[in-house]
């Protein structure tokens, strides 16, 4: 370990001095350092070693296998809110969960909710009309609001009007974010019992009641109406109503015995969490970068036009399947701006990576922002090109040199409704509106987190296209 390269050490204190840095110093600083050590280097504070990693071949070890997808810190700090859901657990819980929930994401069942989808994405093209008059709009509490609502809807069975709360809710999770990053800056809290004698323990403490019953109202909320439905002889299907089939496939794994309240809770949670603010920051930096490509912007819409022509129905699934080049432009925009941009492993037993001998009880952090920026794999990285994604310029690439949803067991459960609901969303919104630049991808300052964050609003200007034609 000694012989792998990194930044200079300070006795006794390793690299802690050079970690304390505000959200936004961090990210920068680890992408100084990426470009300085190269594919293998580390970062030591404490008791705790951590290797960083920037290499598809070195990525692709550690992913691929389920012999070192253990999950340890900065994961454990999100314990208190999401409890051993599927982010966090590892181990025979991890399988069984796992296990439990992947027919929920099967292509079938995601079908079923793209009513919904449509359903929302007018509801959302209502909302920017009202706010036109602001000249600008600042997308990702826009977008989250709308993803969240769709989450709620389509997993777990609750109309908009059910859900009490939602902007208070969001900003919780913000909160969250700010403590973990707090702990992981700040080397003292790492011990328990110091954080939690802290402002920051007492911040993190005051939200998540809030976080708690959002969700824990929803599911007492479906379990009723369950009942109710059961006690009178109703079917999900003679109501009218989408199948919630994530949450009631946890519910009959209730029923069974095989998860508790508290179970149900923790995937709840993690999923509200995962599928709602990673989609959304997708949505918001898509719809920024978008609109500072206008020549991209005109070939989407001349892929739409193809579909749809002058005809303003409601988009089908087949004519999702149609949007080829929608479809490379969701894929750079997450190369360029990962929801999550880095994932973190601990190692359980001894690897070789590089040449070099990483021992277990060692952390490995994998930076999916720089990865996705490697020259070698993406000539003129800071460049938008959709064309990176067409099958004849796939062929022959490391998968692992494009992870946004990660990658190999641990991989994301819901990554193709994710897909949907962007492709949904993004196409109904150009077909109303012209995005124009008011945010520059020069603007843009990223700050530690615990999904891809800048620090000032990303806002963008809404044009609706019939006053395009008009003038």
């Amino acid at each position: 370990m000694h012989k792998i390269p990194g930044p200079p050490r300070v006795p006794l204190l390793g690299h802690m001095v050079a970690m304390y840095k505000s959200p936004d110093k961090i990210f920068e600083h680890l992408r100084i350092w990426n470009k300085i050590y190269g594919r293998l280097w580390r970062l030591d504070g404490a008791h705790i070693h951590t290797i960083h990693l920037t290499h598809p071949e070195d990525v692709e070890l550690i992913l691929s296998t389920t012999a070192y997808n253990q999950k340890d810190l900065p994961y454990t700090f999100l314990q208190g809110w999401l409890g051993e859901g599927l982010l966090v657990s590892n181990g025979d819980k991890w399988h069984q969960r796992r296990k439990m929930l992947t027919p929920a994401f099967h292509l079938k069942i995601l079908n079923k909710y793209f009513s919904v989808l449509c359903e929302h994405t007018q509801e959302l093209l209502v909302t920017i009309e009202n706010e036109l008059n602001k000249g600008k709009i600042d997308v990702v509490p826009l977008i989250s609001k709308a993803t969240l609502l769709i989450m709620c809807e389509t997993a777990l069975g609750a109309k908009p009007h059910e859900i009490p709360s939602i902007n208070s809710y969001i900003q919780s999770i913000h909160k969250i974010g700010e403590c973990v990053v707090k702990r992981l800056i700040k080397p003292w809290f790492l011990v328990d019992f110091i954080y939690g004698l802290s402002f920051t323990a007492r911040q993190e403490r005051a939200v998540l009641p809030d976080l708690h019953n959002f969700t824990k109202n929803i599911i007492e909320r479906r379990r009723r109406k369950r009942n109710r439905n059961t006690a009178t002889g109703i079917q999900e299907n003679n109501v009218n109503e989408v199948k919630a089939t994530m949450l009631d496939i946890l519910l009959d794994e209730e029923a069974k015995g095989t998860i508790n309240d508290k179970g149900i809770r923790e995937e709840v949670d993690t999923f509200l969490f995962e599928g709602h603010d990673t989609t959304a920051t997708a949505l918001a930096f898509m719809m920024m970068r978008i609109a500072n490509e206008p020549d991209i912007q005109d070939s989407i819409c001349e892929e739409l036009q193809d579909i749809f022509g002058d005809s303003q129905r409601s988009p089908t699934i087949e004519d999702l399947s149609k949007m080829k080049y929608l479809e490379c432009c969701i894929k750079e925009s997450l190369r360029l701006y990962p929801s999550v941009p880095f994932l973190s492993r601990y190692l359980t037993k001894e690897v070789v990576i590089a040449g070099y001998t990483i021992p277990k009880n060692t952390y490995v952090d994998l930076h999916v922002f720089d990865i996705h920026r490697d020259p070698e794999v993406y000539p003129e990285p800071e460049k938008f090109r959709p064309e990176r994604f067409l099958p004849e310029n796939t062929a022959g690439r490391n998968p692992y040199s494009y992870i946004p949803f990660s990658a190999g067991p641990r991989n994301c459960i819901g990554q193709k409704f994710a897909t949907m609901m962007i492709k949904t969303l993004m196409s109904g919104i150009l077909r109303k509106y012209r995005l124009e630049p008011i945010t520059r991808p020069e603007d843009l300052v990223f700050i530690a987190d615990l999904v891809l964050r800048t620090n000032h609003p990303i806002d963008v200007r809404f044009r609706p296209r019939e006053h395009l034609t008009s003038n």
